[in-house]
């Protein structure tokens, strides 16, 4: 004798006001993230950034040269540039190349400054062209 034969064959109640919608009852068990924040880090980690170049003594060298030109002459000359940011988040950086009136170069902050008030830090610089008088 099974200690729930006086019940087992009883009709189930269910509440009729209070009955759920199957689209609500199925969100309860919808599947949840058991690790936030775990696709933004595998996105993060799969983002490509580039190296480091470090330009050879020459072009060390020529940029210089040109940077020097830049400080002589008083006044904005129109450079065609490369240079590299770093990545705030992981190691590496991208390459922008940009092209503009460079309107002085600070010494002391190691910045070349342009007319449109934007800076790169000399360091920074892969290749400089001045391609003439702005």
């Amino acid at each position: 004798m099974n200690p729930y034969d006086d019940i087992i064959r009883l009709p189930h109640r269910q509440s009729a006001r209070r009955r759920m919608p199957l689209y609500e009852r199925a969100a309860q068990f919808a599947p949840f993230a058991a690790l936030t924040g775990y696709e933004a880090l595998i996105g993060e980690e799969a983002r490509l950034t580039d190296n480091r170049p470090i330009p050879c003594s020459e072009d060390a060298q020529l940029i210089n040269e040109r940077l020097n030109r830049i400080i002589e002459s008083g006044e904005p000359v129109a450079v065609r540039l490369t240079y590299f940011v770093p990545d705030g988040r992981k190691r590496g950086g991208k390459l922008i190349k940009k092209e503009g009136a460079a309107r002085r170069v600070d010494s002391v902050l190691k910045k070349l400054i342009f007319t449109d008030k934007s800076e790169i830090n000399t360091d920074d610089i892969i290749s400089l062209d001045i391609t003439g008088e702005a």
